[in-house]
């Protein structure tokens, strides 16, 4: 199991690698007040991708300390029911 899990790591690398040598064109992103930036497609995709990815667990990291609170909590109360009886 542990060299399918290897060999399938091995294969998405092998396929991204591709993708990024075949993507190397530049592009153009136009900003606001005349500004544009230039850079190879791969290198926007990754960027954007990753930006994407940083939003979404700092969107959920509210809900997650929430849930941590109110599970210490129950924690101390189960342990102190324990305790008294």
């Amino acid at each position: 199991m542990r060299y399918l899990a290897w060999f399938l790591r091995i294969g998405l690398f092998l396929l991204l690698l591709g993708f990024a040598m075949r993507n190397t064109d530049q592009v153009t992103l136009h900003y606001y007040f005349g500004y544009e930036w230039n850079a190879p497609l791969v290198l926007v995709l990754l960027l954007f991708f990753t930006l994407g990815a940083v939003i979404g667990v700092l969107s959920c990291l509210g809900k997650i300390f929430k849930l941590r609170r109110e599970s210490s909590s129950y924690k101390k109360k189960f342990l102190a029911s324990e305790e008294r009886g």
